[in-house]
């Protein structure tokens, strides 16, 4: 017999201060699934681009010289695409219900990365890149709160770590395809076309995925303004810090993490198309693992003391990756493992964390922008990263070096805001 089943206070059935789950088992199953799904497709979109954009690029362009600054604009596009996907439909996720806004934001990212078979000059793919990301970016926010809704209290760390983790699974599988089949400028158009098999995905959520019973409870008989309420107080300061915690994970990841694959295809092993394949591949594998463990670690030592942790991990990890290597090996192959894992606990941590911070009925709104936001910030460290390694005579690795001091940023912040462990999601 289920919790639900079993439940004998209204409030437990609708998801009250006992955490219990706001709808049935089968129900619960579902929305776990369809989250799951929905940001593994996500993460597969997102690993596309890194292996197609060089033999698009190459298929585009002249002048190869101009292939390095697309990537920085490839990258920025995607990254403001994605806050303002996460405005856009948090908002619509609180205002008509996280089932529907999720089923846009997934038909929206499939859609725009399939329709860049048909691209003819980066600025049609770079165009796409942007629509496909506002979906991207919209369906975090919307999957996160309703499985944090519907299930129990006591399962959260674990979801959470579920969730963070399903991005990349789908960015290991597109690396898996891209090293079985190598990518080159005849083909590349066929993985984007690829990119529309999510479609499919929206149409089972809109059919099978139960709404959220605990947001229905919430907006029944009020008016809502969510964008309005997360930037006033009480819940501004919260709204700041949540942006800013997702931000030093985020221009850590984008602006030296996500440019190793370069690295390694420009510099340390130039001319094997399979090397970038296996290191995002292996950073993939490890950003899994980062995932699942971090809310657990979040749940024993607290969400405060866990943030601080993986900050100071990532800044070693990172160092050590940029400051001793040189050429490329089975080590380095694992450095770079390790440094998918403790860059990517963070996305673990933060569906974790961000839905205990602001209540039921502007949580998709005050998460999607906290999380989203925080790729704002991320798009300019891109752009900066890129303007780096220029400034550093080509050295990714110093650039790499630099980037990462904004993980000292998140080691002092992290002690201004509230620990959430062992409390109920507020209502």
């Amino acid at each position: 017999m289920s919790e639900l089943q079993t439940a004998e206070n209204p409030a437990e059935i609708r998801g009250g201060l006992d955490g219990r789950p706001s709808t049935g088992n089968s129900g619960q199953w579902m929305v776990l699934l369809a989250a799951f799904l929905g940001w593994m497709f996500d993460g597969l979109e997102m690993g596309i681009f890194p292996l197609t954009a060089t033999s698009a690029l190459k298929e585009m362009l002249k002048d190869p010289k101009e292939i390095g600054p697309w990537f920085g604009i490839f990258t920025a596009v995607f990254l403001l695409g994605a806050a303002l996907g996460g405005l856009v439909f948090g908002w619509l996720g609180d205002r008509v219900g996280r089932v529907k806004a999720m089923t846009f934001s997934v038909l929206a990212y499939s859609v725009f990365t399939g329709v860049g078979y048909f691209a003819k000059t980066p600025e049609q793919l770079a165009g796409l890149r942007f629509l496909a990301a506002i979906g991207m970016g919209g369906e975090w926010s919307l999957g996160v709160a309703l499985v944090m809704e519907c299930w129990p209290e006591k399962w959260r760390p674990m979801l959470a770590g579920a969730i963070g983790a399903a991005s990349n699974v789908g960015f290991a599988l597109i690396g898996f395809i891209g090293y079985l089949f190598p990518i080159k400028p005849e083909s590349w158009r066929w993985v984007m076309l690829a990119g529309l098999a999510p479609a499919a995905l929206s149409f089972v959520i809109r059919l099978f995925v139960p709404e959220s019973e605990r947001w229905k409870e919430s907006v029944k008989g009020a008016e809502v303004s969510p964008l309005k309420e997360i930037f006033a107080p009480p819940l501004l300061k919260k709204t700041l810090l949540g942006i800013a915690f997702a931000s030093v994970a985020l221009i850590g990841t984008w602006g030296s993490v996500q440019w190793i694959p370069s690295w390694v295809d420009k510099q340390l092993q130039p001319g094997d198309p399979t090397a970038k394949a296996v290191i995002q591949i292996v950073s993939s594998l490890g950003a899994v693992v980062g995932c699942l463990l971090a809310p657990l670690i979040g749940d024993a030592l607290g969400r405060r003391m866990t943030y601080f942790l993986m900050c100071l991990s990532s800044l070693i990890v990172c160092g050590v990756l940029f400051g001793a290597f040189t050429s490329y090996s089975m080590v380095f192959v694992a450095t770079a493992g390790l440094v998918g894992c403790v860059t990517a606990a963070f996305y673990g941590w933060l569906p974790l964390y961000l839905p205990e911070l602001f209540p039921t009925r502007v949580r998709a709104t005050g998460q999607g922008v906290s999380f989203n936001s925080g790729r704002i910030l991320a798009a300019a460290g891109a752009m900066g990263a890129g303007s780096l390694v220029k400034f550093y005579d080509g050295s990714f690795p110093k650039s790499g070096m630099t980037i990462i001091l904004v993980y000292i940023v998140g080691m002092i912040l992290i002690w201004f805001a509230p620990e959430t462990k062992g409390k109920p999601l507020p209502d």
